[in-house]
């Protein structure tokens, strides 16, 4: 699926919003515009009803890769708010992306590409329909053998 094309994709924010909301996350609040300091929303994960903490997070609608660069300047824009954040991009990241969103010794961020999103969309029934197409064929070779 061409994500990071379609035309819906302005909202990005928003869908992200019903995104984190849907998969359990709450006071999730979308922060992003211009001279946001590279948040675009905040929310609370909660898990199994026992822990929670703050989340920062950043959506790119993207057709290339994010990079390390990136990925650091979203952890700078992160500092002294939240110990954890989540990177979300239509795209892919580069391997060095990766490799700094858990680099030891600084605050960990969760990356999800738009494989992850599509898939993550899809489990949630969040604006995608889903449509199995069958195809049947004549096996000419078992006809020719009866």
């Amino acid at each position: 699926m061409e994500l990071a094309r379609h035309r819906y994709l302005p909202h990005i924010n928003l869908t992200h919003y019903r995104l984190l909301r849907e998969s359990g996350f709450i006071q999730v609040q979308v922060t992003g515009k211009s001279g946001d300091g590279g948040i675009d929303g905040v929310g609370i994960a909660r898990i199994s009803g026992f822990l929670s903490f703050h989340v920062l997070f950043q959506c790119k609608r993207y057709q290339g890769s994010v990079t390390a660069g990136q990925i650091r300047d979203f952890r700078g824009a992160m500092q002294g708010r939240t110990d954890k954040g989540l990177f979300i991009t239509t795209g892919t990241f580069t391997r060095d992306a990766i490799k700094e969103a858990t680099r030891d010794g600084a605050p960990p961020i969760d990356l999800i590409d738009g494989e992850q999103l599509v898939q993550r969309l899809k489990e949630l029934g969040l604006g995608v329909k889903i449509t199995v197409i069958e195809s049947v064929e004549v096996d000419t070779d078992w006809f020719a053998k009866i």
